[in-house]
């Protein structure tokens, strides 16, 4: 039997020494190495929409790899592709580190400087458990085994343009078209999903942040299944519980909503952290809203190049949502895409904050006419970014990053995720005033 092995190593002297090493395991197929995580989880994702044959059946995860960090990695990896052994290359074999692989997910770890002995052991380890639950689940068991669904992440580019009312219509947009769809406040200190809502629940996402394998019923109970058919993650309603939320407990979270969700919507507010960075990492399409004002296109941009310095997202991978769009504002959204060198979506929310101002003032934003302006923005632009299920008779575009993404003024213009367009000719994009 032939094992396929996947290298994840961002040090190239260290690609080499592993790839040359493998290259001598009798019945070794290695891939070619990956140098992030981005990149791995983006290979594997794209394999198992195939078809899980051809995932590979071992994942060599360097300690060193970036920029999730190792542990995590494997945690993400083991979540999402139960049916490949993972294997951790680190300096530190010693037992801590060990029993952390372990719980991480891990199917075993391998000492620097690597040794051929225990490579071959490790690694035909790894491919018989692999080669055993893939062989169960070629019974029929009933195990995740794809790619997980979809995450939308939605930030502001400062307080008061629209996030939270933008987050809560792709929600509901991609709810009413059928896709089983989680909303997320994880604006931990002034989340107001659950005020637009009118929603008053104890559990909150905080309940979550301290358990280590979060189960499908763990989540059910943290959940809050909403009558439009979201089941809703609030927000702490004490905001100093919200630094109880790291990355890491974000990262947990956001892999378990992505397992049991089709579409998972995350309101990250305006305010960076560890807990919202990383959910914009993990991202499939990451929207960035904003107002075609001076000092909210400055502070966009500003959040722009905060991300691409910290490596969680690229300006060209961004999507940029123009909200309150009249046609006599002075900045026009071809002007904001210049300016921040991000996507700027083709249809931009208009200016209609008297269409709001009931539901807003009511705290039930889900009663919102459909005849208002502001709304069909909105769906039409969730429709854009791919966030709802097409008709019965166009195909459907898998999520992920690199699909193409038709844009305002002017056309195509370039990707955005993995959503691919399916023509929606809606008007221009200012969400909801105020968040």
């Amino acid at each position: 039997m032939t094992t396929r092995i996947l290298p994840a190593v961002g040090d190239p002297d260290a690609a080499r020494s592993i790839t040359t090493l493998l290259s001598q395991l009798p019945s070794a197929e290695p891939g070619a190495p990956v140098t992030d995580s981005t990149s791995l989880l983006d290979t594997l994702a794209r394999l198992a929409a195939e078809s899980i044959e051809e995932l590979p059946e071992v994942v060599l995860v360097h300690e060193r790899i970036g920029p999730v960090p190792a542990l995590e990695l494997i945690r993400e990896v083991a979540l999402r592709f139960p049916a490949v052994g993972v294997v951790l290359v680190t300096a530190d074999a010693g037992p801590a580190l060990f029993s952390a692989a372990m719980d991480s997910g891990a199917r075993g770890l391998i000492g620097l400087p690597l040794s051929y002995e225990e490579l071959a052991a490790r690694v035909q380890a790894a491919a018989q458990w692999s080669v055993g639950v893939r062989r169960h689940l070629g019974r029929g068991g009933d195990v995740f085994t794809g790619p997980g669904g979809s995450v939308v992440t939605v930030t502001g580019a400062k307080g008061g343009v629209g996030t939270t009312f933008a987050a809560v219509q792709f929600a509901l947009a991609a709810a009413a078209s059928g896709r089983r769809t989680a909303l997320v406040d994880m604006d931990l200190q002034a989340g107001d999903v659950a005020s637009y809502l009118d929603v008053q629940f104890r559990r909150s996402i905080a309940d979550l942040a301290g358990i280590q394998d979060i189960s499908p019923r763990v989540l059910q109970d943290a959940v809050y299944d909403h009558r439009t058919g979201l089941a809703l993650l609030l927000a702490p309603g004490d905001g100093e519980r919200g630094e109880e939320v790291n990355d890491r407990a974000a990262r947990q979270i956001v892999s378990a909503l992505r397992n049991r969700y089709e579409l998972v919507v995350i309101d990250c507010g305006t305010q960076m952290n560890g807990a919202n960075a990383a959910a914009v990492e993990m991202a499939d399409v990451a929207v960035l809203v904003t107002t075609p004002d001076v000092v909210a296109v400055r502070a966009a941009k500003r959040m722009v190049r905060m991300w691409e310095r910290l490596q969680v997202r690229k300006a060209e991978e961004t999507a940029m949502v123009v909200n309150r769009y009249t046609k006599h504002t002075e900045i026009q959204p071809s002007l904001v895409e210049k300016i921040t060198k991000t996507k700027v979506a083709r249809i931009a929310v208009p200016a209609a904050y008297k269409e709001l101002q009931g539901v807003v003032d009511a705290g039930r934003v889900q009663d919102l006419d459909n005849r208002s302006t502001v709304k069909q923005a909105l769906w039409g632009l969730a429709g854009e970014l791919g966030l709802t299920k097409p008709p019965d008779d166009q195909p459907r575009t898998p999520a992920g990053r690199g699909g193409q993404l038709a844009l305002r003024a002017g056309g195509d213009r370039g990707s955005i995720g993995l959503w691919k367009r399916r023509g929606t000719g809606a008007p221009a994009l200012p969400a909801g005033e105020g968040d």
